[in-house]
C-alpha cells in the first residue's frame, strides 16, 4: 500500500507540465517576433513550410490546450480547499475571469503593439481562458457525471458545426464569432476584434479539466491516479490515431506528399482555431500522460516555480521579447523587409534558451512573494 501523496507534490506535478507548456509558449513566442517575416498559418501550408518551422510551430500546439486542462483542474484543487464552497469557487472563478478578460484588452494588447488602442484586438488565448472561466463559474454547478458527458459532446461534436457561417450583417454573427466561427468583428470608431480563439471546444476543456479533480481527492493513492490519467491520455491518443487514419471527422483530411516527410507533416497538420477534436485528443492525450509521469519521477522544481506563477510570467515575457525586439531593431536594422528578424529556424531555439533563463529568476522572485502575501489580489497571477 503506497502512502497518498501530500498535496504541494501533488500541485508540483502540475506547476511543472504547467512550467513545460509555458516554456514552449515562450519559443512560439519568439517566432512571432522575430521569424515574422515567415508567418505560418494554421493548419500550415506544407508546400512552402519548411520542416524545420512545421515542427517548431508543432510544439506550440500543445501549450494552450494543456494549459486550459490543468485551469480547470486547478479551480477544483482551488474549491476542495476546507471551509470552501461551490459558491465561493464559483466567485472566484468569475472574478478571475472578469480580470483576464480586462487584461488581454489592455496589458497584454499593448504588450503586442505598443500602442493603444490598436486598430485591431486579437482576443486571443487570456481572452478565451477568461470566458471559459466564466462558463465554468455556471458549470460547476453540475452533477460530475453530466460535466463529463457535456465535456465530451463539446469536444466531440463542435466539429458538426464547422459549416456553419454567418454574414457580418446577420442577428447571431458576433456571438457566433466568438463561439466557434474565427472572424473579424467590426467594434466601430475604426477599431476590429478577431476572434483568434474561438471559445466552445475551450469551454469543453477547462470543463474536462475540472472533472479531472476528483482523481486528486485526498482518498485516491498516487499510483491509482497515475494509472488512470496514463489509461485516460492513452485512450486520446488512440483516438486521435483512428480518426487520423481514416480521415473521417474531426479536422481536415491528411494527403499523402511526394515524400515521407511532406506525409508526415500533413499527417500532424491539425486545426487550432477552433481546436478540432484531432488536435484536441493529441495534445490533451500527451499532456495527460506526461502529467502522470512528473508526478511519479518529481525532479522539476524549476519548472514548477515558472509554472506556479503563470499570468506573471506571460505578461512579463511578452514585454521583454518586445523590448528585445526593438532593441535589435534599433541596432541591427531591418534585414528582413521591413523588420529584423531571424536568418534561420535554429536561431529561434538558440534565443529561447537564455530568454527562458532570464524569465527564471523574475518568476521564482514573484513566487515567493505570492506564497509570502495574504494579498488577495496577487492570488490572480
Amino acid at each position: 500500500m503506497h502512502a497518498h501523496a501530500p498535496l504541494n507534490e501533488r500541485l508540483a506535478s502540475i506547476d511543472a507540465l504547467r512550467g513545460l507548456v509555458m516554456l514552449l509558449m515562450l519559443v512560439d513566442h519568439v517566432r512571432e517576433f522575430f521569424y515574422l517575416h515567415q508567418q505560418v498559418s494554421d493548419p500550415m501550408l506544407i508546400g512552402s513550410t519548411p520542416p524545420a518551422l512545421f515542427f517548431t510551430r508543432f510544439t506550440s500546439h500543445f501549450c494552450a490546450p494543456v494549459f486550459v486542462l490543468l485551469t480547470g483542474l486547478g479551480a477544483w484543487l482551488h474549491g476542495s480547499k476546507a471551509g470552501r464552497t461551490r459558491g465561493q469557487t464559483a466567485a472566484y472563478l468569475a472574478r478571475r475571469g472578469l480580470l483576464l478578460i480586462a487584461l488581454e484588452l489592455s496589458v497584454v494588447s499593448y504588450a503586442w503593439s505598443f500602442g493603444y488602442p490598436p486598430k485591431m484586438f486579437y482576443l486571443q488565448v487570456i481572452w478565451a481562458i477568461g470566458l471559459s472561466m466564466l462558463a465554468l463559474a455556471a458549470l460547476l454547478w453540475l452533477p460530475r457525471t453530466l460535466q463529463v458527458a457535456l465535456a465530451c459532446l463539446i469536444l466531440c461534436g463542435h466539429n458538426a458545426l464547422d459549416g456553419i457561417h454567418l454574414a457580418h450583417d446577420a442577428p447571431g454573427f458576433i456571438p457566433w464569432a466568438i463561439l466557434h466561427d474565427r472572424s473579424v468583428i467590426d467594434v466601430g470608431f475604426g477599431i476590429t476584434a478577431r476572434s483568434s480563439y474561438p471559445l466552445l471546444p475551450w469551454i469543453g476543456i477547462i470543463l474536462l479539466g475540472y472533472t479531472l479533480g476528483a482523481w486528486y481527492g485526498p482518498g485516491i493513492e498516487p499510483r491509482a491516479r497515475q494509472r488512470r490519467l496514463l489509461a485516460a491520455g492513452g485512450a486520446a491518443l488512440a483516438g486521435f490515431a483512428v480518426l487520423r487514419v481514416v480521415n473521417a471527422y474531426g479536422d481536415q483530411p491528411w494527403l499523402a506528399g511526394d515524400s515521407c516527410m511532406q506525409t508526415l507533416m500533413s499527417f500532424l497538420n491539425l486545426t487550432k482555431y477552433p481546436p478540432s477534436l484531432q488536435f484536441s485528443l493529441l495534445t490533451l492525450g500527451a499532456g495527460l500522460a506526461m502529467l502522470a509521469w512528473l508526478e511519479r519521477v518529481r525532479p522539476w522544481r524549476r519548472l514548477a516555480e515558472i509554472g506556479s506563477v503563470p499570468m506573471f510570467f506571460y505578461i512579463a515575457h511578452l514585454y521583454a521579447l518586445h523590448l528585445l525586439y526593438l532593441l535589435l531593431a534599433a541596432v541591427f536594422g531591418p534585414n528582413q523587409g521591413t523588420r529584423y528578424g531571424l536568418g534561420a529556424v535554429w536561431q529561434i531555439w538558440a534565443l529561447s534558451v537564455p530568454a527562458a533563463l532570464a524569465m527564471y529568476w523574475p518568476c521564482r522572485w514573484f513566487a515567493r512573494i505570492r506564497r509570502g502575501s495574504s494579498a488577495a489580489w496577487i492570488r490572480y497571477f
